[in-house]
């Protein structure tokens, strides 16, 4: 598991998947099969990238009825596309 000292508010997650080189749909097919194999309560990290992905993402995760807890850039250089850490909550 990766974890970033950096963070402003670190969370301690279950899981991590990075899937800052795939593209829609495959982002959220992803994070979906991720999402089936953990237990309810737990933490997963989610790694993404690009303007489809930040927004398609953490919307579907919230339609599946589950948590997002935060999403926050992963550097101190904020881009509409760059690399954010998403952090859900089965639910």
């Amino acid at each position: 598991m990766n974890k970033n000292k950096q963070r402003m508010n670190p969370i301690d997650p279950d899981f991590f998947l990075d899937i800052t080189p795939e593209t829609c749909p495959m982002t959220f097919v992803r994070t979906k099969l991720l999402i089936e194999k953990m237990a309810l309560g737990e933490l997963a990290e989610v790694r993404l990238q690009g303007i489809e992905p930040l927004e398609n993402v953490p919307r579907s995760v919230l339609d599946m009825g589950h948590e997002v807890v935060s999403m926050e850039p992963e550097a101190e250089t904020i881009t509409d596309d760059g690399i954010h850490r998403l952090v859900i909550r089965k639910r």
